[in-house]
């Protein structure tokens, strides 16, 4: 019989393994502000994708009300801060980059919204007063203690907890890449192992499979240009163990396109939400 999964050290092992291989490959000081060259960027994007209404957003604000608070954990430049308060009494942002946080403050000082408190930390450690709602929308990523991650969104919700996480396919590029590379799947955290995690912690969340499905398609520019960044994924590198497996992989999968190759849109993300002590 094959042994059960620890899927909380999955989770740790995967953002561990991740960080190191980005320190590695780009020498970051861990302590820096990641997306200080990166933020005016991310919020270009997410700007272009929320032209287009998903069933994430549409089904979240259904369930709020005009008296309600929200917590918004690693809300990035704003998006969904603004959305919120639109709809609610107050809204608490809260980043821990200086970069995301200041056109965050810029976007909602543009909006002409009052109703913002933006405080600048890394959740699970900030300590805030209770919401009735609290969101985190693929910010969690990084945080190597999901459960402590999800048992603090917990304590200082009273009625509804979301999380939105990216929903790979089983047998995309980078899932059969991980398959050989660690003998798993799992190329990184995402939707698969927090679900088996917030089971394990006794919480039976229900699940939304974002429609429709706004991922952007990926491009390479060559097959190496791909390879490269297969490799720089799995933080290989300086090996050259798996090339020939991962080239052959991406010859079956990419699309020829405009002089490039287009990834297959093997990624959906899921809305994984609860009430809180039976509130919501």
């Amino acid at each position: 019989m094959e042994s059960l999964t620890n899927w909380s050290t999955l989770w740790t092992d995967l953002v561990e393994t991740r960080a190191r291989g980005r320190q590695l490959a780009e020498g970051r000081d861990p302590q820096a502000d990641l997306w200080a060259d990166r933020a005016r960027e991310f919020d270009t994007h997410v700007k272009r994708r929320w032209r287009d209404p998903d069933s994430s957003r549409t089904f979240i604000r259904a369930q709020l009300t005009p008296d309600a608070t929200v917590l918004d954990i690693g809300a990035g430049t704003g998006a969904w801060t603004a959305l919120f308060a639109g709809q609610t009494a107050h809204v608490t942002a809260l980043d821990p980059s200086p970069a995301m946080l200041s056109i965050l403050r810029e976007n909602v000082m543009g909006q002409g919204i009052t109703n913002v408190s933006v405080i600048q930390g890394a959740w699970p450690e900030v300590d805030v007063a209770p919401h009735d709602f609290s969101l985190c929308a693929h910010a969690m990523y990084g945080v190597p203690d999901f459960v402590t991650f999800v048992r603090r969104m917990v304590a200082v919700t009273t009625r509804m907890c979301f999380l939105i996480l990216r929903a790979p396919n089983l047998n995309s590029i980078l899932a059969t890449a991980a398959r050989r590379i660690w003998g798993q799947p799992y190329d990184s955290p995402n939707f698969t192992i927090a679900y088996n995690i917030l089971l394990e912690m006794g919480i039976y969340p229900n699940v939304l499979i974002e429609t429709p499905n706004l991922r952007d398609l990926r491009f390479s520019p060559s097959l190496n240009s791909a390879l490269s960044d297969v490799k720089r994924h799995f933080s290989l590198a300086n090996s050259t163990e798996h090339d020939d497996f991962l080239m052959d992989l991406l010859c079956q999968r990419l699309t020829v396109s405009d002089g490039g190759y287009v990834w297959p849109r093997d990624e959906q993300a899921a809305l994984v939400y609860w009430s809180v002590n039976g509130n919501g």
